[in-house]
């Protein structure tokens, strides 16, 4: 029996057609989101059927969530309601790119793989080195805020887009920002929809600003026997004239990881040997630049290893065996992916402290998982975020119990550090017991009602999967 939501829903298809209408139930297994499916999945061709579409929902209370390859869908609580997916995995072209100006405008379907290989023909690239990267979308890629190695050198995205088009909660196409590097536009309201999970806008284009591919880089990694003593290499790295493209630092369970079956069906690329150790924490980093240059950094990293009591110096791949950086560069980005697979019940913290505080934030992690006997690892950026993947041996109460406790420790620890906590990645029957978004009590939580109260007014756009219910 139909119900009116259902019925509203149907009625969807005029505006997409027949062909880009889905409402088997087998097909729409692919759009759950923590085990809730919704009544239909549209796929819009442009931004005014999205439009379109948002202001029928608007108007018949029909709870929407933007969607593209669906590899971050997990992050985030399960949605309050959940009538239709917005699949925008049509939106696929590049609009614009000018290779000379380095400005680059595109829909948030296209895949970043392909832009990838789009922008090589230009000797350009986008510092997007996201984990899933072979099937990750733009637009997902940039709701969910997750970034990767590539932040060391270039940020996050907040510092590469320089505008966007999206859609707000009552059927207004809005736009922020530009297609050029010197913007003054206005205020940035598009970055508010960096990190927000589709809850304050769909985006329909993003304009990028482009860099240089990197023609020559060669890496090195370094074995410390304790985690202080690879930050104190961190800290002489940072203070010094070298500027690397990346900088991270891998607790020791990360090579079991990294050498897993599952780490070389994600990143095929044979990894060298002898670079990872099961027993020691390890600083790896990349630098760009001519033989000389390179060189250059090489010895003197070296150095500051050795004064850091550091071991075991290596360097990672050269012009003639490119494949090994790759191996390593790739495993470090899909760390995430990798973790999801090395346990029954995975669960990834990400903390954010300054880096004077990672040495703090390192211990208190460690010292959690200890006390409650979870197996774990962990990625340090060098900028001052922690990837902290807990990985229990069973998927029950008991093990659900002890990750609760570890998570509302480090929680605590992390935001007396002055720094923030979250859980992008968990079991799904244990987001209400784990604190997603961090500790309850945030004192920008006001703040953030408001703002989507303005862009959502009627609570439609993935109503309930943001901190504090939003």
């Amino acid at each position: 029996m139909s119900t009116p939501a259902t019925d509203s829903v149907s009625r969807l298809e005029g505006i997409v057609g027949a062909t880009a209408f889905v409402a088997e139930p087998e097909k729409l297994s692919a759009h759950e989101i923590d085990g809730m499916a919704p009544s239909a999945a549209l796929l819009p061709s442009c931004q005014q059927e999205v439009v379109e579409i948002v202001k029928f929902a608007a108007s018949e209370d029909l709870a929407l969530v933007p969607c593209g390859a669906r590899t971050k869908l997990g992050i985030g609580m399960r949605p309050v309601r959940y009538d239709v997916a917005v699949d925008l995995s049509r939106l696929n072209k590049i609009d614009a790119y000018d290779p000379d100006d380095l400005t680059l405008s595109v829909e948030p379907g296209v895949k970043i793989c392909e832009l990838q290989r789009k922008l090589n023909q230009h000797g350009q690239f986008l510092p997007h080195g996201a984990p899933f990267m072979t099937r990750a979308t733009i637009g997902g890629t940039i709701a969910s805020g997750v970034e990767g190695p590539l932040r060391q050198m270039y940020g996050t995205p907040r510092d590469f887009v320089l505008g966007m088009e999206f859609v707000t909660g009552d059927g207004i196409a809005g736009k922020s920002g530009g297609r050029v590097v010197k913007n003054v536009t206005g205020y940035d309201l598009h970055k508010l929809m960096i990190g927000s999970v589709g809850t304050l806008g769909i985006i329909t284009k993003v304009n990028f600003r482009t860099f240089p591919a990197p023609q020559s880089m060669r890496g090195f990694m370094a074995h410390f026997g304790s985690a202080a003593d690879a930050l104190r290499c961190r800290d002489a790295l940072a203070a010094s004239v070298l500027r690397p493209m990346t900088l991270d630092i891998l607790s020791p369970r990360v090579a079991d990881l990294f050498t897993s079956d599952s780490a070389v069906e994600i990143e095929p690329n044979v990894l060298p040997g002898g670079v990872l150790s099961r027993d020691a924490w390890m600083l790896t980093t990349a630098f760009l630049g001519n033989d000389a240059v390179v060189e250059r950094c090489g010895v003197e990293l070296q150095a500051m290893v050795g004064r850091a009591g550091g071991s075991h110096f290596a360097r990672i791949g050269d012009d003639k065996t490119p494949s090994a950086l790759a191996a390593a560069f790739g495993r470090l980005r899909e760390f995430v992916p990798i973790a999801l697979r090395s346990s029954p019940a995975p669960v990834i913290m990400k903390l954010a402290v300054l880096p004077e505080h990672l040495e703090h934030a390192v211990a208190a992690g460690k010292h959690a998982a200890h006390d409650h006997s979870i197996p774990w690892a962990a990625v340090i950026r060098g900028v001052g975020v922690i990837y902290l993947a807990l990985l229990p041996v069973a998927r029950d109460e008991k093990q659900m119990n002890c990750v609760r406790g570890a998570v509302t420790r480090i929680h605590g620890d992390c935001a007396r550090l002055g720094g923030h906590s979250t859980v992008p990645w968990c079991p799904s029957e244990w987001k209400t017991v784990l604190s997603v978004w961090g500790p309850e009590e945030r004192p920008d939580l006001s703040l953030m009602r408001k703002v989507k109260s303005v862009f959502d007014p009627r609570g439609i756009l993935a109503p309930g999967r943001f901190a504090g219910g939003i």
